[in-house]
């Protein structure tokens, strides 16, 4: 993904099984987010594609929720002004028939969908424990309890992968171990995760596997501890140089030209 001049994410590829939980990490700027939203269709890859079940699919949100994939955001984006319950509701408009008409005229066909929609809604709402607040303002919930609402939304679409963007930024250690419970009860619903976390404790406690983002391109991936002993992700997370390092062919050249302007000034003094 390129935006003018700046190569976001290059060659990054790999792949997310059924029941399987992944991970993203990387320092601030490493591609994280921008990859995400290659996926989800909010960007037009430069190059490459993105295939959910063998089928290509089309850079467009919409078409994406609807093949399969649902994500939440590194910033809340629920409907403040809405309830709980109709916060869940929206997360089902891939998954409804009825159009404008059978809204309108509002007929049995209607009315049974909207039923199923809400059955459904609610059985989201009891699995995040929020069923209790269903008529609540989304706005009105603590800021941990909107992280839940909008995986609820999330789910509504029943999705085969669902895609989380830091859902435990700004939560205490207590909200945080609430999340990764709530993560694995996903996982063992048959649902892949591909979660993006700065939280090293929580990413190495959940999931199977880890691939690492270093300046747009994946650096390694592997197990927990595979991941934890590579020294060249230390380095990545430390800022320091290491062999292999995307862009160190480039740095090492505009160190060998400072050096030389440097040696040649102190000739002239």
């Amino acid at each position: 993904m390129r935006f003018g001049g700046l190569t976001a994410v290059r060659s990054v590829d790999f792949t997310v099984n059924s029941g399987e939980i992944v991970g993203l990490i990387g320092p601030n700027g490493a591609g994280k987010t921008t990859f995400f939203n290659c996926l989800t269709g909010l960007y037009i890859p430069t190059e490459g594609t993105v295939s959910y079940k063998g089928t290509v699919l089309p850079p467009k949100p919409h078409l994406v929720t609807q093949a399969g994939i649902a994500r939440t955001f590194q910033n809340i984006r629920l409907f403040a002004n809405m309830t709980v319950l109709e916060n869940v509701l929206v997360g089902r408009h891939t998954r409804t028939k009825e159009g404008l008409w059978s809204a309108l005229l509002r007929g049995p066909g209607f009315k049974k969908a909207e039923k199923a929609s809400e059955d459904r809604a609610m059985e989201l709402l009891e699995f995040i424990g929020l069923a209790h607040k269903r008529d609540h303002l989304a706005r009105n919930l603590p800021y941990g309890e909107q992280r839940k609402l909008e995986i609820a939304r999330a789910l509504a679409s029943e999705p085969g992968l669902l895609l989380l963007d830091e859902p435990t930024a700004g939560m205490n250690p207590q909200e945080t171990r609430t999340t990764e419970e709530l993560v694995f009860a996903i996982r063992d619903m048959g649902i892949a995760v591909l979660v993006i976390e700065h939280d090293m404790r929580f990413i190495f406690n959940l999931c199977d596997r880890v691939a690492v983002l270093v300046q747009g391109e994946k650096l390694v991936e592997g197990t927990s501890e595979v991941v934890q002993a590579d020294e060249r992700v230390v380095a990545a997370y430390l800022g320091e140089p290491f062999e292999g390092a995307p862009g160190e062919a480039e740095a090492a050249e505009v160190a060998a030209a400072e050096s030389t302007t440097s040696n040649t000034k102190g000739e002239a003094q």
